[in-house]
């Protein structure tokens, strides 16, 4: 009788990996959307001026407004955010929340959690057309950043209302300890388009490749400014000016040029350093406590800047709710963790 033939080692290991693969895929597919906690509701002060209705709110100067991609990856990022924007404002009532979501994604999934949470919340919820630009994004360091949500921030001026004259622009992964108005209300001067903290003892030059440097043409864009690196995740937006000057179109050369010669490598935010570094409103660096989710590569810890804070911010690859999750949080994490509205697993409604 002939020994049976046995099957090679890599042949098994190769099977074996399919197979996991292959059901950890299913169990994703399968599984329930993330379930939330609903929110308290909080109330205007006294001294809170009275906007009538819901509409006259969307197109409202009074109002504050605020704008936040919305997704399935950070929806958990993003209710932690508003619960933390209604808890901080003396005004939150008159807050109109404007989402924007992948014209891929399922917007009534996504209207539906946030009314689930937040029954009487103003909000508006936007699709913004990925087709729009993945043609212009390049690869990045971390293939979060090259998420076409990611560049919605440079279309908001297209898709938000006309009516909408200025916005604060908010990532997911943060939350505000302070009155959102503070912020809204940032002068922008006679000229300035955005406002947003500037960190001017970073490193400018290492967001930009030495194929940009060592381009005459290219590096002479900085020639008369004082550019200091800024944090896209938190700005305060003139969109009338925006719309004025085709901004949009500005941040897409740029887009255009670096799929041509790698001049930059870091996602969405050297398009907005080339066509603003230098030339923004200042922001009180309490506004931005950002870098609290670590480097781009390992996520590890870190400490606040020095001095007040009123807003934190968990940009760089940790965030706080998956490492609380992993049962390794980082000390800081600690004060996300009292917005965090999912429910626990097992979780009954009284």
């Amino acid at each position: 009788m002939k020994p049976q033939r046995q099957l090679p080692l890599l042949f098994i290991f190769i099977s074996f990996f399919i197979t996991t693969a292959t059901a950890s895929i299913r169990n994703a597919a399968a599984a329930p959307p993330q379930q939330f906690r609903e929110a308290p509701e909080f109330y205007n002060s006294a001294e809170c001026p009275s906007i009538e209705n819901t509409h006259e709110l969307i197109c409202s100067d009074v109002a504050v407004h605020a704008a936040m991609t919305l997704d399935s990856a950070y929806i958990r990022g993003s209710m932690a955010a508003i619960l933390s924007i209604l808890q901080h404002s003396s005004c939150p009532q008159n807050i109109i929340f404007h989402f924007v979501a992948s014209a891929s994604a399922d917007a009534s999934q996504l209207r539906a959690t946030i009314l689930a949470s937040f029954p009487y919340l103003k909000f508006e919820v936007y699709r913004f057309d990925d087709s729009s630009v993945s043609g212009l994004i390049s690869t990045s360091i971390r293939s979060a950043l090259d998420c076409p949500l990611n560049y919605a921030r440079s279309y908001l001026a297209n898709i938000l209302p006309l009516c909408v004259r200025k916005v604060v622009y908010l990532d997911s992964d943060l939350v505000l300890v302070d009155d959102i108005a503070k912020l809204s209300e940032t002068p922008l001067g006679e000229n300035q388009i955005l406002a947003a903290p500037e960190y001017c003892n970073a490193n400018f030059t290492s967001y930009f490749t030495p194929t940009f440097w060592s381009n005459p043409s290219l590096s002479l864009t900085f020639a008369d400014r004082k550019a200091c690196y800024f944090n896209t995740g938190v700005m305060v937006i003139d969109l009338d000016r925006w719309r004025n000057g085709d901004y949009t179109r500005r941040i897409e050369e740029w887009m255009e040029l670096q799929k041509r010669m790698r001049i930059y490598e870091l996602g969405s935010l050297p398009p907005f350093l080339l066509v603003f570094a230098g030339d923004i409103a200042p922001v009180d660096h309490k506004w931005n406590q950002h870098g609290l989710g670590g480097d781009n590569f390992r996520g590890l810890c870190r400490d606040l800047h020095p001095g007040p804070v009123s807003l934190l911010h968990w940009s760089g690859k940790g965030k706080p709710w998956a490492r609380l999750d992993a049962n390794r949080p980082c000390p800081l994490d600690a004060l996300w963790a009292p917005y965090d509205l999912l429910k626990p697993p097992f979780s009954f409604d009284s």
